[in-house]
């Protein structure tokens, strides 16, 4: 195989490529459609619900000079992700990355967790992975290779208070993206995860405001979320091409594995 070394350097390393984002209409997966867009691809921005949130985020790339569309699509719903990637393809022709960033959170005590909100959280998270990766798969065999990043967390290995569903799918995220780098190797698809720790984000309606970071953080603050999008760019770019299965953690040295 032969490296262009130019080729590798940030800049319009993403040209021609299309992603796909899933989550994507605020916090760290608004933060990726950006970076992955200025790094110019065409940027597939998925929002659960709201094709105004979705819109907002298509403007700001478009005011930057880059392309991008809304798609409205529950990722729990192997029926909508579908459509959802046959609307991708007909609008863009081709997908090359896929960042699984779509999740939700929730803190409940265990004794006080329901059947139900297992499975919610289960569902997006997990089975939506599950039912993203197996619709693009065929366009990213045709399109000879592509990056699929997963988003993952501190608390698959810490675990986290009233949060027993959440470190669940965050660890099952780690052993699904080992194992779909071992599987789709040989498409020359690389499939990756980043961890974020500590993140200067703005927590939903069901998440209580987080307290300020502890001097548990080496480098004694939050991350931001272009942080976790640079890293993200990375893994989807030219400069990590001989990088797949791995866990790249992005928290200021809070956990080191």
């Amino acid at each position: 195989m032969t490296i262009d070394a130019a080729a590798m350097q940030p800049g319009n390393e993403l040209k021609g490529k299309v992603a796909l984002v899933t989550g994507a209409t605020r916090n760290i997966g608004r933060s990726i459609a950006l970076s992955l867009a200025a790094a110019g691809a065409a940027i597939a921005v998925n929002s659960r619900a709201s094709r105004e949130d979705g819109e907002k985020v298509v403007r700001e790339i478009g005011a930057a000079g880059g392309q991008a569309e809304t798609f409205v699509a529950d990722v729990a719903d192997a029926q909508a992700v579908n459509a959802m990637v046959e609307g991708v393809l007909k609008r863009f022709g081709r997908l090359d990355i896929l960042v699984l960033n779509a999740s939700v959170r929730k803190q409940t005590p265990f004794p006080e967790m329901s059947y139900d909100e297992w499975r919610r959280i289960l569902a997006i998270t997990l089975d939506g992975s599950f039912h993203c990766a197996k619709a693009c798969l065929p366009a990213m065999i045709r399109a000879g290779g592509g990056s699929i990043v997963t988003l993952g967390g501190m608390m698959a290995l810490s675990g986290a208070k009233n949060r027993v569903h959440g470190s669940v799918v965050k660890h099952g995220l780690v052993g699904m993206t080992r194992a779909l780098a071992l599987d789709l190797a040989q498409y020359g698809i690389r499939v990756n995860s980043v961890s974020p720790g500590q993140m200067n984000t703005t927590s939903g309606p069901e998440v209580p405001v987080r307290p300020a970071p502890s001097n548990t953080v080496p480098l004694g603050r939050k991350g931001e979320p272009e942080e976790i999008a640079a890293t993200v760019r990375f893994l989807c770019g030219p400069g990590s091409s001989f990088i797949t299965g791995q866990t790249l953690h992005v928290n200021g040295g809070q956990i080191m594995p």
